[in-house]
Formats: C-alpha cells, sequence, structure tokens
C-alpha cells in the first residue's frame, strides 16, 4: 500500500500559485508541438500552418473541456456558481468536452484556410497521448478521480480524501490512455497503413474509449452523478458513444473516394 500525500501546488511565486494541473497541460501541449513538427509533418505547407493551429487547439481544449465539464459532470452545481467555470485552475476539465472543442477549432480553422480538417485532427489524435498521460499524473497528484476501494499490494491512500486503500486508477488511465494509446496509433501511422486523413483520428476514438470504458470500472464514480444505466458510469456511456462514432467514422473514412 502507497500513501499520496502530494501538494496539488508546484510551486510559488510570491502570491502566485503554479499547479501541477497547470503544468501537465503546458507539459502536454509544448511535447505534442514538438512531436508533430519534428517526426510528424512532411508537408511544408502543414508544417508553416501548424503553429497558427496551436492557438485554435489550445481554445479549443480549454473552452471546450471546462465547458463539457460544467455541462456533463456539474451542471446544477455551476448554475448556482456561473463564475466559478472561468476557474480552470482549480481543476474540472471533461477529456470529451475538450475532444469536442478540438474538433471545433479544427473545422474553423479548416474553413479559414480551406484545407482538410482531419490533416489537423489526425495529428492532434497522434499527440494527444502524451498530454493525456501528463494530465492523468497531475489528476494522481492532485487526488482526484481516484479509484474505488481495494486491498490490492499496490493500493493508494488518497490522504486528503479519506483513509480508504483505493486503486490508482489514474496511473491506470495514464498508462493505457497514454502511453499504450500513443504505440498503438504511432505503429499504425509509421507502417503507413492509414493513408486517408481521419483513419488515425477515427481509431482514436476507438481505442481511447475502448481504454477508459475499462479502466472506468477501477476508478470511483463522480459522487454528484454516481452510477447510472447497467451500473455504468458517465464517462463509460460517454465512451460508449464516442466508440461507435469512431467506428462509423473509420468506415466512412476506408470506404471514401
Amino acid at each position: 500500500m502507497f500513501t499520496n500525500n502530494f501538494d496539488p501546488v508546484a510551486f510559488q511565486i510570491f502570491s502566485l500559485q503554479i499547479r501541477w494541473y497547470s503544468l501537465a497541460y503546458i507539459v502536454g501541449i509544448l511535447l505534442g508541438w514538438i512531436y508533430c513538427k519534428k517526426k510528424l509533418i512532411n508537408d511544408k505547407n502543414i508544417l508553416s500552418l501548424f503553429d497558427d493551429f496551436i492557438t485554435y487547439l489550445i481554445v479549443g481544449v480549454i473552452l471546450g473541456g471546462r465547458i463539457g465539464y460544467a455541462l456533463f459532470y456539474n451542471l446544477e452545481y455551476y448554475l448556482i456558481n456561473p463564475t466559478e467555470i472561468l476557474m480552470v485552475w482549480n481543476g474540472g476539465m471533461s477529456f470529451h468536452g475538450g475532444l469536442i472543442g478540438v474538433v471545433m477549432a479544427a473545422k474553423l480553422f479548416s474553413i479559414k484556410y480551406k484545407i482538410n480538417q482531419f490533416i489537423f485532427l489526425d495529428l492532434v489524435a497522434l499527440s494527444a497521448p502524451i498530454g493525456i498521460f501528463f494530465g492523468r499524473i497531475a489528476n494522481y497528484i492532485n487526488s482526484e478521480l481516484y479509484g474505488r476501494a481495494t486491498d490490492l499490494p499496490w493500493s493508494v491512500k488518497f490522504i486528503l480524501i479519506d483513509n480508504t486503500n483505493r486503486h490508482p486508477s489514474q496511473l491506470y488511465e495514464a498508462f493505457f490512455e497514454g502511453i499504450i494509446l500513443f504505440l498503438v496509433l504511432g505503429y499504425f501511422f509509421t507502417k503507413g497503413y492509414l493513408k486517408k486523413p481521419g483513419q488515425i483520428s477515427a481509431l482514436f476514438l476507438i481505442f481511447y474509449s475502448l481504454f477508459r470504458f475499462i479502466t472506468e470500472f477501477f476508478r470511483s464514480p463522480d459522487p454528484q452523478i454516481g452510477y447510472l444505466i447497467l451500473n455504468l458510469t458517465l464517462g463509460q456511456l460517454i465512451s460508449v458513444l464516442f466508440l461507435i462514432f469512431g467506428g462509423v467514422l473509420f468506415f466512412y473514412k476506408k470506404n471514401e473516394n
């Protein structure tokens, strides 16, 4: 059994607190940006546009993630406290909301520059597991999205939560949604199996949804929501929808002329 008593604040400059959660976003986006520019992009036109796209991407992730969390997971609270929606530094981001935000940002960007949005969405899909990995590590440090009770030898006691031994579900997600997903998508990309824009994005939706659905069995449901249909969590139900959409998108792109 391990004990988690990390301070969510990484360091402080005068009265300004720099949190691990914020650093995870910064590091994830920075490494993803470098990975795309140095390893993935070979087209000079795409390379010249990519820096501009990053601005759209960041706005899409933050707005989508925060609004998605407010709508999907805690609507009643934020209707009473609407100004707290802006307090991103306090945590509370929805991955699926952020994903929708990225899709919308890519759509707007593609309209402006008259280019296929899936070219950029595929780049995001290939690099997103880097950010997901650091995000889940930050969740672990923050003692949030913690796991269900267990007596397994590698259980963790989150001191900031209670004295219960729990699954380190954040680390499970970091491994599957971060490392394994990165390797799987990278394999398909480097082997050149999927050359049509959109197929990598579809595979991202499929594999992420599968990994998320499975790891949610070890993660405590959001206390304000609990278990829903068939004793599944909201995250699992949303993952099923995204899995179906990913499958439809993959076969559509595969058969596209």
